[in-house]
Order: C-alpha cells, then structure tokens, then sequence
C-alpha cells in the first residue's frame, strides 16, 4: 500500500498559524512565559546578581602605633573600594575573619615605620585573603596592593622622600569601560530568556496537544508534515521575536546596556537561533508526547547548558578541556558570544556571521528531526 504525498499548501499552513496565534492569545501561560517572565529574569540579572565587587570588608591589624602606620590606615580607609576596621588586637580581626565578617587581613608589623626610612632596607606588610571565596580574596588582595602603592606614592611627593615605584601606569578597559558585570550579564540573560521561550515554551504547548489528543485530530486531516511543522514554528518565532524587542528595550532603556551593533544583526542571530531552539522543543514533546518528560528534556537540552556552558556566568577558557568541548555543541555557546558581542562591541562580522552560520545548522537538524519523528508518527 502506497502512502499519497500531499501537497504543500499555503492556504493550510496560513490557517494552521492562524489557529495556533488564536491559542497563544488564549493562552495565559504563554503570555506569561514570553513577556512577563524575561522581564522577571531581566531585573533578578540586572540588579540581584552582580559579579562587581565594590565594597571589601578588610581588617587593618596595626603592630605599632606610629604617624606612618596612622596614615597609611587613613589612606585606605579613604577607598571607596575598602570597608576598614581597625584593631591591635590581631586575635579579634581573626576571629572575625573565620566569621566571614571580614575577607581579607593586611598586618602592619612592629618595625614597619624604622624600615620605611631606611632607603636600603624594604617594609614589610603581611596580607590574609579569604580563600573560601577565590575572586573575593583576589579582589582584596589586587585593591590592598593598589591602596599601598598609591598612598606609598602620595607619601613620597608629600615627603620629598626618594620612591622607587614611581611609574605612571594608565589603564584602560575596552567594551565595558566602567567594568559593570550588568553589562554583560544583560545581554547573556537575553540569550538564556530565548532559549526558555524557544524550548521550553514549545515543548510544552506541543506536549500538551498530544495529551489531549487535539495532535492525532489534526493527523487525520489532510495537512502535509512542512505545513504541521511551519504551523507550529511561525507562531512561536513571532512571539519570540516580540519578546526579544522587549528584551532589548528593557536592556537599554532601564538597564542603560549600550548596544552598539545594528538592529539587522540582533534579528539575524535571534532569528536563527529562535529556529532552531523551537525545533529543539518541536522535537522533544513529538518524541515524549508528555508534558512532563517534554519539560524535562527541554531544561536538560536547553535551560541547563545555556545556563551552565554557554559562557554566560561561567568562563569557558577556565573549564576543562573535555568540558569546553562540549559546549561547542549547544546553540547557546554562539548566541551569547554573538549577543554580547553586538552589544557590547558592535557589529563584528566575523565572529556575527561565524555564529550564525552555526545556529543556522542547529536550525535546519532541528528542523530535519522533528519532520521526521512527526513523518513516523504518521505511519
């Protein structure tokens, strides 16, 4: 027995998108998954989670009480970057620094005065980083050894002592100049919003149709499996690139995250991307047919790795080799470059166009994959 082909139609598909828009609209989780949710993750990104270190609680233990030990503790609490409390008693600051009240302890000996004037002689200082907490203790120790060189320079030009770490050190910082983790972390929780929206969000809506049987209702009609897929597809692409210019609004208007690049590239790699994330999820419920399992590929396929391998919160260069292998296949790894690179450093089309090319494949297997297990349903 032969199968008969049908034919493509547009005047199905249209009324397949139709149908699916009409179900978006009724549909109050949807709505809550594409606008009000990213704005949700956008604000808990943008405002609670903050990779900026800006206030360090240290302790300065003072071995001797001398006009130069006296300066130097004022010189540092002077910082903006350094909460300062001061003790003889190195015991107590101890104490609190097992009770993670403070991060770091800089220990200013005894003889610490007499050999800063003898100019053949070094000053000692001692500093103790929280080790418990890696960047927070390099944080301290980098700005404790900032604060000392600066008020050592200052002390010299004051003293008309002779200094011999006068150098003239000028930094500047490209793309992110007033280093805000904001900046990036904006772009990066855009990426991880669309992956939620194009896996996670279809996977279920899909799901839920083949637990209610409407999906072997709609395999008894005459509609070709492109028309099915692209009924499925258009709806959810709209809905996702509605949420993506919400998304960017909300980055640059509230967040005030500079976007440098064009709108042509942001949509070009949304676009793609959003393809092949909602043929991922078009995939995943056709293969389970349930919504829980479909809820559950979705996060281990999706939400996991745009999370945990995408370079998003994680530096892939400081992961395991095997590790960074890995991400090399997950579509979020080349959004997320691609998003903060056009946010952050314009339209670089080198690296734009590389990513893109990639989720484009992701989008056509996707694609490929899920006509297929839906092709075999119909057999």
């Amino acid at each position: 027995m032969t199968r008969r082909v049908q034919k493509f139609s547009g005047r199905r598909l249209a009324a397949l998108v139709r149908k699916e828009l009409i179900q978006i609209v009724n549909d109050p989780s949807s709505i809550l998954i594409a606008f009000i949710l990213p704005v949700m993750l956008l604000f808990l990104f943008g405002y609670a989670v903050s990779l900026d270190t800006t206030r360090i609680r240290i302790g300065v233990v003072l071995e001797e009480r001398t006009p130069e030990s006296e300066n130097l503790l004022t010189s540092l609490r002077n910082s903006r970057y350094l909460d300062v409390t001061a003790s003889f008693d190195r015991t107590l600051l101890e104490k609190e620094m097992v009770a993670w009240r403070l991060r770091a302890l800089l220990i200013v000996p005894m003889d610490f005065s007499r050999r800063l004037h003898r100019k053949s002689d070094t000053a000692p200082l001692q500093i103790i980083g929280d080790g418990s907490e890696p960047n927070t203790a390099m944080f301290a120790e980098n700005y404790l050894v900032s604060a000392v060189s600066l008020w050592l320079q200052q002390r010299g030009m004051e003293t008309g002592a002779d200094v011999n770490n006068t150098i003239d050190v000028e930094t500047q910082n490209w793309f992110n100049p007033s280093l805000e983790s904001k900046n990036y972390l904006v772009p990066g929780s855009i990426a991880i919003i669309m992956t939620m929206i194009g896996t996670l969000l279809t996977a279920l809506v899909v799901a839920r149709e083949w637990e209610r049987g409407t999906m072997e209702a709609m395999m008894a009609t005459p509609v070709a499996i492109q028309e099915l897929v692209l009924g499925k597809l258009i709806p959810y692409f709209l809905l996702g690139l509605g949420s993506m210019l919400f998304c960017t609004l909300v980055a640059v208007w509230i967040f005030h995250t500079p976007l440098r690049g064009s709108i042509l590239s942001l949509f070009l790699v949304t676009s793609l991307f959003l393809a092949g994330g909602l043929g991922l999820g078009l995939w995943v419920s056709t293969l389970s047919k349930s919504q829980f399992v479909a809820g559950q590929f979705a996060i281990i396929l999706g939400s996991l790795p745009g999370f945990q391998l995408s370079g998003f919160l994680f530096e892939i260069s400081s992961m395991p080799k095997i590790v960074q292998f890995l991400t090399w296949l997950f579509p979020a790894r080349y959004f997320v470059q691609a998003l903060q690179t056009i946010f952050l450093a314009g339209d670089v089309w080198r690296i734009v166009l590389f990513n893109s090319l990639v989720l484009a494949g992701f989008a056509v297997l996707f694609f490929i994959l899920t006509a297929r297990a839906t092709h075999k349903r119909l057999a």
